[in-house]
């Protein structure tokens, strides 16, 4: 499936299933095709219009969305010329969701906070 395919299947609601390595999957596709800060804003758009449509607005989380986002846009950036399967295999710690990269950034509670969920956090686990 190509970028514009599968934001555009999310965007019409038409994919049938959404768990954490997809949506590493549609973070690739935003960034790949528009600047990066209009890819978050899309995306950030599609995911709440996702979460709305099955009453699940209270689980999106803006610190985990923002840091996923840039953590991904960081790699591309990396290794400009991967396409998503050579992405993927390179950057296997993005695609694991329980004990994932952020928690190498962020203490669990932090995460968890209501004020996670509205606002982006920076990271508070230094290395």
């Amino acid at each position: 499936m190509t970028n514009a395919d599968l934001i555009h299947r999310f965007e019409t609601d038409t994919l049938p299933q959404f768990h954490h390595a997809d949506h590493v999957r549609l973070v690739f596709a935003y960034l790949s095709e528009y600047p990066p800060f209009e890819a978050l804003e899309k995306f950030v758009a599609a995911l709440k219009s996702y979460a709305d449509a099955r009453g699940k607005s209270q689980l999106y989380n803006e610190t985990i969305t923002h840091a996923y986002f840039f953590l991904i846009r960081e790699r591309m950036a990396r290794n400009a010329s991967a396409s998503w399967d050579e992405f993927a295999l390179r950057n296997a710690d993005l695609l694991v969701w329980k004990n994932g990269i952020l928690t190498r950034y962020y203490r669990e509670a932090t995460l968890q906070s209501g004020l996670a969920r509205l606002v982006f956090l920076f990271p508070d686990r230094f290395l």
